[in-house]
């Protein structure tokens, strides 16, 4: 990888889109056997949003966060030349990402699917940079947004308190070197743990009758809270230094530091090892919960509209997730 590139890319525009549905965590008491305190205790969350309308899907959400990103600096949908969602919930198992460049009306734009859970929203960042950087496109929509309540077993009290529905979406856009935003980036996977945050594809036993064929569905969200815990705390501070030393920066540089928004004990744990202060963490965990790849523009947008962020200010941003993957960015804004 090149930390510097001869054709830079900014973030001009974000958005983001929640369902109207918030469920409370005295709500999900009546659910699993939980209550209030215990799930904000061990998790930082105190509600999530929930996408129960018939027949609304994570299109509609993903829409509705482009639609935002777009008429916040009043472009051309036709400008946009490659729109990548990132969710693992799509509405066709073949991809959302063409169903959405219709309903925007970005009729010349390329438009896929990336599933790398809550990773996906930074891989996809990464992935519309290197479009940019090389020449190929000049104006990328990103999208994360995920629906994960529509694979939430909600009998299992370890994950069905975690997860919530949004999209977040960030529009980047070709600039000369001297005015690059995404100044470094650092991408990992270890799949020798996979199994630890998953949706898993199970066969049915009877194959069918005369193809011997075995088909299955894709069963319910599970994990290992304990060892995904454990590989956040000691796999992102290293790739976060990893990317602030190419740039010969130290954790004193950084003005803000999104995290994914998983769990605020992984949030804060990460803070602390790169003795990154509280008031420089970016969170709103409490109020939507694990939005999973549209928890990073979710934020985003969140601060970005309240004027929170400073030109110039150096913001890190990382995520981690299933795969297991995770990766870094690191922007001047």
């Amino acid at each position: 990888m090149k930390s510097c590139m001869v054709q830079g890319a900014k973030i001009i525009s974000t958005g983001s889109a929640t369902p109207s549905v918030k469920v409370s965590n005295e709500q999900m008491s009546s659910i699993v056997d939980t209550s209030d305190e215990w799930i904000f205790t061990r998790t930082g969350i105190k509600e999530r949003r929930l996408l129960t309308k018939y027949g609304q899907s994570v299109t509609d959400l993903a829409t509705r966060a482009s639609l935002q990103a777009i008429n916040n600096i009043s472009m051309d949908p036709s400008s946009i030349d490659l729109i990548i969602l990132a969710t693992s919930s799509p509405n066709d198992l073949f991809g959302s990402a063409s169903k959405i460049q219709y309903e925007i009306g970005a009729v010349n734009a390329l438009a896929f699917d990336i599933t790398a859970a809550c990773s996906g929203f930074v891989i996809g960042v990464v992935t519309a940079f290197q479009f940019i950087s090389n020449g190929t496109y000049e104006n990328v929509l990103v999208i994360g947004a995920d629906v994960l309540s529509k694979w939430v077993d909600w009998s299992d009290r370890s994950t069905c308190i975690l997860f919530g529905d949004a999209a977040g979406a960030v529009i980047i856009q070709s600039c000369s070197s001297n005015l690059n935003s995404i100044l470094n980036f650092h991408l990992s996977t270890d799949g020798n743990y996979a199994d630890h945050l998953s949706i898993a594809y199970k066969e049915q036993l009877d194959p069918h009758p005369i193809l011997n064929l075995y088909q299955g569905s894709f069963q319910y969200v599970s994990m290992n809270g304990k060892e995904v815990y454990k590989f956040a705390v000691s796999q992102v501070p290293l790739s976060i230094m990893s990317c602030l030393d190419k740039l010969n920066m130290s954790t004193e540089d950084v003005d803000w530091l999104l995290l994914h928004q998983a769990n605020e004990r992984i949030i804060m744990a990460v803070a602390e090892k790169l003795s990154i202060s509280s008031n420089k963490v970016i969170s709103n965990l409490s109020k939507y919960g694990n939005t999973s790849a549209a928890s990073i523009p979710l934020a985003l947008n969140e601060v970005v509209e309240l004027n929170q962020i400073s030109r110039n200010d150096i913001i890190v941003i990382a995520g981690f997730g299933a795969g297991l993957t995770w990766g870094t960015i690191i922007l001047r804004w």
